[in-house]
């Protein structure tokens, strides 16, 4: 049956990297297209029109879009990320250059739309291959195992992204540490909205660029509890805003290289550091440890193990060497979880302290 249904999305398959972007319903006779998104109030007509726009020729194996960005959506409500019911996919960020929103597409024909607004779109213009995974060797995956195979043949335009920005990934996983999804998601949508520029150009409604180093320097120890940040977390984040330029040149580094570049600061260890590297280097490599569910579910669906711990997950994934994280993906994507033995852990709230 592998390659001839969709499995339908799950937790894990969205943890995998798995967002639904909708189908673009082409205008009955007689009736005109919609337009992609209404113009957000504060922009003027002269924002509305892209600092550069672009479209690729179809080519056999184009990126899935959404399998390919979803890593870099943190909740069905990250500020910083939407997609719309024509099909594009909005993504604000903070280029080395400034602010920047960029939307991409599949093309009706085949290929890839894309449009780019704010001081940072020629940065984004010029890194938006390495987005969609023009640096990725999907040919280098060699499955092993059958689940592996048939989620392989299921999910032929995944790519593993390469933003180039360490920051952008790193905050986010910082506020992942040691909390449920629910509570990090939240925190990042309370401090981005608060403390972020709105999202240049014709945006959705309520997008927003992250804050730049400066600003999390910056955010008083009470607006992180109100967010629901502990001291420990929002220290580390402090603490690597601070050291942000020697950090971002981790982008360029190796899988390796980079992680322990990030790992001299307090408060980052192996955990923080691949989930980091996976989104900001496209680190093919560079699987997570540290991880409370992740074992289970890798040894699971590769040997039937639902108590493997990171050792074993290792030892499973060895056959991968070079490729162990898209490994981890597939799994994650193909939906196959050790039933769940115990309820899940209630959010922290210390916004009630």
């Amino acid at each position: 049956m592998a390659g001839r249904f969709h499995p339908k999305p799950t937790r894990t398959t969205i943890r995998g990297g798995h967002i639904p972007v909708p189908t673009p319903q082409p205008p009955t006779q007689g009736q005109a297209q919609p337009e992609a998104q209404a113009q957000p109030l504060g922009h003027t007509q002269a924002a509305r029109q892209p600092q550069w726009q672009a479209q690729t020729q179809p080519h056999p194996t184009d990126p899935d879009l959404a399998l390919t960005l979803g890593p870099l959506r943190r909740g069905p409500s990250d500020p910083t990320f939407r997609t719309t019911p024509d099909g594009s996919i909005w993504r604000a960020t903070r280029t080395p250059d400034g602010p920047g929103t960029l939307r991409v597409r599949t093309a009706a024909g085949g290929g890839i739309e894309a449009e780019a607004w704010g001081p940072g779109a020629e940065w984004l213009r010029e890194t938006l291959p390495a987005l969609l995974g023009a640096e990725d060797d999907p040919t280098a995956f060699v499955p092993r195992h059958k689940l592996l195979l048939a989620t392989h043949r299921r999910r032929p335009g995944l790519r593993l992204t390469r933003t180039g920005l360490v920051l952008e990934s790193l905050i986010p996983s910082i506020l992942e540490q040691k909390v449920t999804t629910h509570e990090a998601y939240g925190a990042w949508r309370v401090l981005v909205r608060k403390y972020g520029e709105p999202a240049p150009g014709p945006a959705p409604e309520g997008m927003f660029a992250m804050p730049d180093a400066r600003t999390w320097t910056q955010i008083p120890s009470w607006e992180w509890h109100r967010a629901n940040v502990d001291g420990k977390r929002s220290a580390t984040i402090v603490r690597a805003a601070r050291v942000a330029a020697r950090l971002e040149e981790a982008a360029r580094m190796d899988g390796p290289a980079a992680r322990a570049r990030l790992e001299l600061i307090p408060g980052i260890g192996p955990w923080t550091s691949a989930e980091t590297v996976q989104r900001s280097n496209g680190a093919a490599d560079e699987v997570t440890t540290g991880d409370l569910h992740l074992p289970g579910i890798v040894g699971w669906a590769l040997a039937g193990d639902r108590t493997a711990d990171d050792a074993t997950m290792l030892a499973l994934l060895e056959p991968y060497a070079g490729q162990r994280h898209r490994a981890a993906r597939l799994i994650l994507l193909s939906g196959r979880v050790p039933p769940r033995r115990a309820p899940r852990r209630t959010p922290g709230n210390i916004t009630a302290l």
